[in-house]
C-alpha cells in the first residue's frame, strides 16, 4: 500500500491510497464470484457465464463496493497510524482500477492543530447570589397564582390586573370600523412589555371607559394603527391564603406545614441561583477562550451543532415550527452560535488532551453516587448498571469529562464572588 496525504485547509485533508491487486484482490474475486452467481444472463444457466461477461455487465458496480470497502478498511488504519483526527466520515471523491492497481482518492474534514494560548492569568467574576424573604415570598406568590381566582373589581386597573373589552380598529378619521371589531378582549397587562402602548393606555382605567389607542409598532415597518377599546370589566388575581392544608395540596403531600413548604422553596431558588451561576461563569469562561483562540471548524461540526440548535427551537415550539416560519433562514442565523458550540468543543479536547484526562470505571461509579444521594431515593447500584451499559455509557462519560475540563479551568483562573440579587421575574 502506498499513501499521500495531501493539506487542502486547516480542517480539510485529501488522501490518495494506492493499493496493488494483492491487497483489494481477494475482495474483488469474492464480490465477482457473488455476482457470477446471482446474474442471470439469457443463454447460460445461472453461475455459468463467463467471467468476462460478468466483467461486461457488473463490472463498474463491483469496482465501486470495492473501492468503498478498501476505503474503509484503510482509512482506519492509515488515519490511527498517521494520528490523523477525523471530524467526519471520510468520502471518496475519486477512484481508478488500472491492471493491477486500485488508487482511491479521499476528502475529508479533521480537527485543526492549534496551540492553545496561556490562561492562567484570567480573570472572572462570580455571581453570588443571596436569597432573602422578600425573593422566597415574591417566588410563593407566583406558586399561589396558579391556585387563585380572578375577580372583578370596580377600581381603576393596576398593571397586574386583567383588562376586558371590546377593540375597534380606528380609520383615517377616528371612526371606529366595525367589521374590525374584536368582542371581549382580554388584556394581561402583567404579561405586556412595559412599553407597550396597550399595557400604558390601559393602566389606571376603570369599567365603562373608552380608550384611544396609537399603537406605533416600532419592531415593525407597518404604519402605525389606531384602536379603541371600550373596556366592560376589570379583574384581579385573588390569591388564597397560604395554609398548611393548602400546602398538602399543592405540593401533593409533600409538605404539611407553611413552615416547611418555605423553606424548600428557599432551598430550591438558592440551588437554583447556585446552577445559574455556574453555567453563567462557564458562559463568560468559554467566551474568553473562544475570543482569544479563534480555532477553524470543521464544517461538518458547524452542521451539527446547527441541526441541534433547531432541533432545540422546535421542541421549544412544541415540536414544530409554525406555519409560514422561514426555517432555513433561521438556520443561518444561528451559525455564528453552531460555530462557537464547534470551536469550545474543540478547546475543551485541546484542554482534556494537555492535561491527560480520561474517565475510568472509578469515576462513573463516583458520579452515580453523586446522582443517588442527591435523588435520595435512587439506588446507586441502579444507576450504576444504568451508566455503565451501552445505551447510557457515552453520554456519562462526555458528562463527567466536562465536569473535569471545567475543574482544571477553574483551577487555573482567577474567580471573583460578587454579590448579586436575585433577579426580579413573573410566572
Amino acid at each position: 500500500m502506498q499513501k499521500n496525504i495531501k493539506n487542502v485547509s486547516e480542517t480539510e485533508q485529501e488522501l490518495e491510497i494506492i493499493l496493488s491487486a494483492e491487497e483489494f484482490g481477494p475482495e474483488y474475486n469474492q464480490e465477482l464470484e457473488e455476482a457470477k452467481r446471482s446474474i442471470q444472463i439469457k443463454g447460460f444457466r445461472k453461475g455459468h457465464a463467463p467471467a468476462s461477461l460478468i466483467k461486461k455487465l457488473a463490472g463498474p458496480s463491483i469496482e465501486a463496493t470495492i473501492a468503498e470497502k478498501m476505503a474503509s478498511k484503510y482509512f482506519g488504519e492509515i488515519a490511527e497510524a498517521e494520528k490523523i483526527k477525523p471530524a467526519g466520515r471520510a468520502q471518496i471523491i475519486n477512484f481508478t482500477f488500472a491492471p493491477e492497481q486500485l488508487t482511491l482518492q479521499l476528502s475529508y474534514e479533521i480537527h485543526p492543530e492549534f496551540e492553545l494560548k496561556d490562561f492562567s492569568e484570567y480573570s472572572f467574576t462570580k455571581a453570588k447570589y443571596t436569597v432573602t424573604d422578600k425573593d422566597v415570598e415574591h417566588e410563593i406568590n407566583l406558586i399561589l397564582k396558579g391556585h387563585g381566582t380572578l375577580i372583578s373589581v370596580d377600581e381603576a386597573a393596576l398593571s397586574t390586573d386583567t383588562v376586558i373589552g371590546d377593540v375597534y380598529k380606528l380609520n383615517d378619521t377616528g371612526e371606529a370600523v366595525e367589521e374590525e371589531k374584536t368582542e371581549n378582549h382580554h388584556f394581561t397587562l402583567e404579561y405586556l412589555p412595559e412599553e407597550n402602548p396597550f399595557r400604558k393606555a390601559l393602566t389606571g382605567k376603570k369599567a365603562g371607559e373608552s380608550v384611544d389607542i396609537e399603537n406605533d409598532q416600532k419592531e415593525s415597518s407597518a404604519e402605525p394603527s389606531r384602536y379603541r377599546v371600550n373596556i366592560s370589566e376589570i379583574k384581579r388575581l385573588e390569591l388564597p391564603e397560604l395554609t398548611d392544608d393548602l400546602v398538602k395540596e399543592i405540593t401533593g403531600q409533600r409538605f404539611e406545614s407553611v413552615a416547611d413548604f418555605t423553606a424548600d422553596v428557599h432551598i430550591q431558588i438558592e440551588q437554583h441561583f447556585l446552577l445559574k451561576s455556574d453555567e453563567d461563569l462557564l458562559e463568560s469562561i468559554s467566551a474568553k477562550l473562544i475570543e482569544e483562540n479563534p480555532v477553524p471548524t470543521p464544517e461538518s461540526m458547524v452542521a451539527s451543532f446547527s441541526k441541534m440548535l433547531v432541533e432545540n427551537a422546535k421542541r421549544q415550539m412544541g415540536g414544530r415550527f409554525p406555519k409560514g416560519f422561514d426555517e432555513e433562514q433561521f438556520r443561518i442565523s444561528m451559525r455564528p452560535n453552531a460555530i462557537q458550540h464547534a470551536q469550545w468543543l474543540l478547546i475543551s479536547q485541546k484542554i482534556a488532551e494537555l492535561d491527560n484526562l480520561d474517565v475510568t470505571d472509578d469515576d462513573i461509579k463516583a458520579y452515580a453516587e453523586k446522582e443517588a444521594d442527591k435523588n435520595g431515593a435512587a439506588n446507586a447500584e441502579d444507576l450504576l448498571n444504568t451508566y455503565m451499559s451501552s445505551e447510557f455509557r457515552d453520554y456519562i462519560t462526555d458528562t463527567i469529562l466536562k465536569d473535569k475540563i471545567y475543574e482544571i479551568i477553574k483551577s487555573k483562573v482567577t474567580i471573583t464572588e460578587e454579590e448579586t440579587s436575585i433577579p426580579a421575574h413573573k410566572a
